[in-house]
């Protein structure tokens, strides 16, 4: 049905006025949604799997690919998100960008990446999966890139594409390994095959097939889901539109690395090494990303870093083997992170498009709607007692340390001192753009209003997901007792670590909300007029506490780091390659030589013969047709005509030249 509105709406939107547009494109998001709860209802709730075979796809000898549609319950919940969340963003996009001229295109992308995301969780095996991942970074292209005229909006999109392409021909390379060791790519198939692998396939010491395989998908992920290294796309693929935001970059597309590792789960329970490098990717990325979005101005790149900040927890999860809580986060901060999302473009709209919070304030009475839903909003990402990030972050955080290791304990405390930086950031947007004294134009202020029905119905439904959800689904998802993971792919769902959590220090339960009041208390002394003013001071006076700043808000200097080191010598090298080698070498060799070659030959030798002289002409034809006939006969066996060879083939040319010569006829 997404596909299907994609294919209306691109090749007849032109046609259709946006009435049309809404109402097809609602009715085609509602039958799905339907539909998808009825999947969520037979998979999970009765407590079934399902496999629908279509066609035959892929031949190649043995190797043997179907397109398939799996049903389990990880993929029946990765539905009620994404559609959940893409129903929500085309009815808000439709107010959202209402007088917007290329209102049409914009809802047909949307559709065509919810498409694809659909693919991408319902594939039956990696090919299948690899085509869907492939299409939703088409679609973030296409969405970032929507207001094409802006030169920043090419250059985020642009940008977006070729970084994901590192983490594309990582997970490329994974799946060619799987391929030449499985010789299949389904997921039922390779777990029965790993299962039941005694030899575990030692390539060094220490390092297994299974090592290689999870570092290879370890790299597609953060590629897609913007970990550190890779991450640099995300905030600035904030020039899209605000509903891409919120649908992309915050609830679906950027969860597709975690769900990749999770539904990978075989590989990486086998692999020998490769738990604590993503455990170790994971807490760096907590930790540097909540540690920057805590020095941001712009409001959509906070919450962007944010993002990347939650998503770094959902990856050392998976890193200590706690697939069930990683993905039960990645549930619940889908919904909290589309409504500050949605809530930022609200206030963004209602304020003519300015997202720089320091021109933001006075917005606590103005936008009261908008305030408590980004308000809900913030205590659900600082982990609030009872909302819904509660009940998957503080988990998250017992489970890190109950092995007891260096590397848990050194993550556990990355992961408190980012949730404290979370909660700083939170509190310090919501100062900034409710609290503060205005900083904005008159006019401005003077035409604020609350938004339209559809906003506000979207917003009202995020905010009763952000507060009840977590606690609605924690027994299903995380329970001990629950049969949520008895039919997905994860070798050991229930470890040890699930039972040990409840047997932590009171100490270690409660640090984490600790260090959250703690940022917020820090938040409030440092807004506070006075310590403001004698921090900037402090920060104005203090050269290393200037350069700390600095180094803060230039986001550790990521970008500097690509611009004018990594890109001036990739620059410089394929400079030097492109002249010297293809140009030069290559080129001498291929085309352009033989092209001189052809030119050489034919001013010196050919144009010889190109004089308009009959017996030049005849001399040439002569010369092949003998030679024609004589290699005919001899490689026939015929010798009766055979008495001319080479030598008298020439005489007899002479002589017929004289003759001609002679005549002095001329063509």
């Amino acid at each position: 049905m997404p596909f299907l509105n994609f294919l209306v709406i691109s090749l007849l939107g032109r046609y259709l006025i946006k009435s049309d547009v809404i109402n097809i494109t609602i009715f085609n998001l509602s039958i799905t949604l339907a539909a998808v709860f009825f999947v969520f209802y037979e998979i999970v709730l009765c407590e079934t799997i399902c496999t629908i075979e279509l066609f035959n796809w892929i031949f190649l000898n043995d190797f043997v690919v179907n397109w398939n549609f799996y049903f389990d319950n990880l993929t029946a919940t990765m539905l009620i998100i994404i559609m959940f969340i893409s129903y929500l963003v085309h009815l808000y996009s439709f107010e959202y960008m209402f007088y917007d001229p290329h209102i049409n295109r914009f809802i047909s992308y949307l559709s065509l990446f919810t498409f694809f995301m659909i693919i991408l969780v319902t594939s039956s095996n990696f090919i299948q999966l690899f085509l869907g991942w492939e299409g939703v970074g088409l679609a973030s292209y296409l969405l970032i890139n929507f207001w094409f005229t802006r030169i920043n909006a090419n250059k985020s999109a642009i940008k977006a594409v070729i970084l994901n392409r590192i983490g594309d021909l990582s997970l490329f390379i994974a799946f060619s390994i799987i391929i030449i060791e499985f010789k299949t790519v389904n997921y039922l198939e390779l777990i029965l095959i790993v299962s039941l692998d005694q030899d575990n396939r030692f390539i060094f010491e220490n390092m297994n097939i299974y090592d290689f395989i999870s570092i290879f998908l370890l790299i597609g992920a953060i590629g897609k889901s913007s970990q550190i290294g890779l991450h640099i796309w995300l905030p600035d693929a904030m020039e899209g539109p605000t509903p891409v935001s919120a649908l992309i970059h915050a609830a679906t597309m950027v969860t597709a690395g975690v769900f990749l590792l999770i539904r990978s789960s075989f590989f990486l329970e086998f692999a020998n090494n490769t738990s604590y490098i993503i455990a170790l990717v994971g807490g760096l990325t907590a930790f540097f990303a909540a540690t920057i979005g805590t020095m941001q101005n712009d409001i959509k790149r906070i919450i962007a870093y944010s993002t990347c900040s939650q998503l770094g927890y959902m990856v050392f999860a998976c890193g200590f083997h706690n697939y069930n809580v990683s993905f039960f986060h990645l549930f619940n901060h889908a919904f909290f992170k589309a409504l500050l999302f949605l809530t930022a473009g609200a206030i963004i709209h209602s304020l003519n498009d300015e997202q720089d919070i320091r021109k933001m304030g006075g917005l606590f009475k103005l936008l009261p709607l908008s305030y408590i839903s980004f308000f809900i909003g913030s205590l659900a990402l600082t982990g609030f007692p009872f909302l819904t990030g509660f009940y998957s972050k503080d988990f998250l955080l017992e489970l890190t340390l109950t092995n007891f290791s260096n590397l848990n304990l050194f993550i556990y405390w990355l992961s408190c001192t980012a949730a404290c930086c979370t909660a700083f950031y939170s509190f310090r947007l919501i100062f900034f753009v409710f609290f503060n004294k205005t900083q904005n134009y008159k006019r401005i202020i003077e035409n604020i209003h609350e938004n339209g029905i559809k906003i506000n119905i979207c917003l009202f439904l995020l905010m009763i997901c952000s507060i009840f959800v977590g606690f609605i689904f924690k027994d299903l998802i995380i329970g001990v007792g629950s049969i949520f993971w008895s039919n997905i792919l994860i070798i050991n769902p229930f470890n040890n670590n699930l039972y040990n959590s409840e047997f932590l220090e009171t100490y270690y339960k409660l640090l984490p909300l600790i260090v959250s009041f703690f940022g917020i208390f820090i938040c409030f002394l440092i807004y506070n007029i006075k310590i403001n003013l004698y921090l900037c001071k402090l920060f104005i006076n203090n050269k290393n506490l200037r350069f700390l700043y600095f180094f803060i808000n230039k986001r550790w200097f990521f970008d500097l780091i690509y611009n004018f080191i990594i890109n001036y010598f990739y620059k410089v090298s394929f400079n030097i390659f492109f002249i010297k080698i293809d140009r030069g070498f290559l080129e001498i060799l291929g085309p352009l030589g033989l092209t001189r070659l052809i030119y050489i030959l034919s001013i010196n030798y050919t144009n010889y013969f190109q004089n308009g002289l009959f017996k030049y002409y005849l001399k040439i034809y002569l010369i092949f047709i003998l030679i024609f006939f004589n290699i005919f006969l001899i490689n026939n066996n015929l010798f009766i005509f055979n008495f001319l060879n080479f030598f008298e083939i020439f005489i007899f040319i002479f002589i017929i030249e004289n003759l001609i010569d002679k005549s002095k006829y001329k063509l």
